[in-house]
């Protein structure tokens, strides 16, 4: 009886040791795994705002990009005996390596990370990202989503990478939906705050496939001018050609006719009854008040319709105390006409149901949207 109780004590002590020794080792690999995700996670934090960012832009900040060389430096030191994660980090530091411009070095680099770690997603990213042509990157991309299921890891990063190809090959509705592919795939915060005005700029831009590469390039900009108006509007519509005739004019001299034609308004102050002497110059940023007198006025000239221009002050800026449907339009306002037109055919909106902001700026992809519809 004794010695069954000692062999039963025995048994259970050896079984408490092994499952110590299994807790322990398990646990040294939990914690390992978890220091290396969040390593991985804070080099994410800190270069990927940096890939966001425009070539010229990323070189100059050069505080950053030094702060991310010299954590990727201490974090490639404690990852010596695992070499899927010392790949993952050299492939990280090639990617820095392209901000900087050193694009022999990152290649080296991806050389180097893909011997070690070949197939995840901070290597094949680096591949995609040292490939220069975007129809090539695209096919890279197409390729190795193809090997995923929808929420496998990497389907949110290969996706910003597909978004940031269709942008560049102007294929701008698809490279929104990567970008919405992307973002709702539990990928990192920090790619959605980098690239979620890229995204929002490929949507604005959905319906502008096809169009002029100098259009395009005005296209990105929050404001735009009376130049850049008329740019669009030569190269996009043919809503000039009641000046143009099919004739090659120069911008300048486009925008002194508009002027002098009164498509285009000596001020953009809707307070202002009368014109002031000085003309408009063609840099001023154009406002919404601005946007819509001139498309109205084109409106009007694409229908031959001349009493569109009077429509509605005919309506409400009657009488001894005339009255503006819109709160901050007073109905005696040169820009009255204009702007109720524009709303009234849903060419333009009330921001807030009641007031239609003025003296706001206006984006070009917005005018542009406007013109190609009055246009058809």
């Amino acid at each position: 009886m004794k010695k069954q109780k000692i062999a039963i004590i025995f048994i259970l002590a050896l079984t408490a040791f092994v499952s110590s020794c299994i807790t322990s080792k398990d646990l040294s690999v939990s914690l390992q795994g978890g220091k290396t995700e969040k390593n991985l996670a804070a080099i994410e934090e800190v270069i990927v705002p940096l890939e966001a960012l425009s070539a010229n832009e990323a070189r100059t900040k050069t505080k950053e990009i030094t702060a991310a060389k010299e954590m990727l430096s201490q974090m490639e030191k404690e990852a010596s005996a695992d070499a899927d994660y010392s790949g993952k980090l050299i492939a990280w530091s090639g990617r820095l390596a392209i901000l900087e411009g050193r694009y022999s070095d990152a290649m080296r680099l991806y050389r180097q990370s893909n011997s070690v770690s070949q197939g995840t997603i901070p290597v094949v990213v680096l591949s995609i990202r040292l490939e220069g042509d975007p129809s090539k990157r695209l096919e890279i991309i197409e390729k190795e989503l193809a090997l995923l299921s929808q929420k496998s890891l990497g389907v949110g990063e290969l996706n910003i990478e597909k978004g940031r190809a269709l942008a560049d090959l102007n294929r701008f509705s698809e490279s929104a939906g990567a970008y919405d592919v992307a973002f709702s795939s539990g990928i990192n915060k920090v790619y959605k705050d980098s690239y979620g005005q890229e995204r929002e700029r490929a949507w604005e831009l959905r319906n502008a496939s096809g169009i002029n590469a100098g259009s395009l390039s005005l296209l990105g900009r929050e404001t735009i001018t009376w130049s850049d108006c008329i740019t669009l509007t030569k190269n996009e519509t043919q809503l000039l050609r009641f000046i143009t005739g099919g004739r090659n004019i120069s911008d300048a001299d486009l925008f002194n006719r508009l002027v002098d034609r009164a498509v285009i308004p000596f001020t953009q102050d809707v307070t202002l009854s009368q014109w002031p002497l000085e003309r408009p110059k063609p840099d001023t940023v154009v406002t919404r008040a601005g946007a819509a007198f001139f498309i109205w006025h084109l409106y009007a000239t694409a229908k031959a319709d001349t009493g569109m221009l009077s429509r509605y002050s005919a309506r409400y800026a009657t009488g001894a105390n005339p009255r503006s449907p819109i709160a901050d339009i007073p109905a005696l306002s040169p820009f009255f006409d204009s702007i109720l037109g524009c709303v009234e055919t849903e060419l333009l909106s009330l921001p807030d149901g009641r007031n239609f902001r003025p003296a706001q700026s206006i984006k070009g992809t917005e005018i542009l949207t406007i013109l190609k519809k009055i246009d058809n």
